[in-house]
């Protein structure tokens, strides 16, 4: 048996936030209702393999990564947004708190921009 953090449900939850997104935003991506998104991420229902795909997809990273093939996200898939990370990991504390709150409020106001 899989881990509890090693559930499809909890995976889809956690790219789901490292993209920022609420279930509401994540369900009108995917054209469904927010209850789906959250019996899915409770692992109350199992989406299909259609479903699971376009939820990847939606969410940048792989199936396989959802169902627990794999052990890494594809949620860098882009090599540029890859090294930049790696990058911010190296520098002091301190620089990459107030990079990252940069990074968190120009995130939010584009989100807001959008609406």
């Amino acid at each position: 048996m899989a881990p509890a953090w090693d559930t499809f449900g909890k995976r889809l939850t956690e790219c789901r936030k490292a993209k920022n997104l609420s279930q509401k935003e994540l369900a009108e991506a995917f054209v469904t209702s927010h209850t789906t998104i959250g019996k899915y991420e409770r692992d109350e229902m199992i989406p299909s393999i259609d479903a699971a795909k376009k939820l990847a997809n939606i969410l940048n990273t792989s199936v396989g990564y959802l169902l627990g093939e794999n052990q890494q996200s594809d949620l860098f898939k882009d090599p540029l947004m890859l090294k930049r990370f790696q990058d911010i990991a190296t520098l002091p504390e301190k620089d990459r708190e107030c990079l990252l709150t940069t990074v968190d409020h120009f995130i939010k106001s584009a989100k807001i921009s959008l609406m």
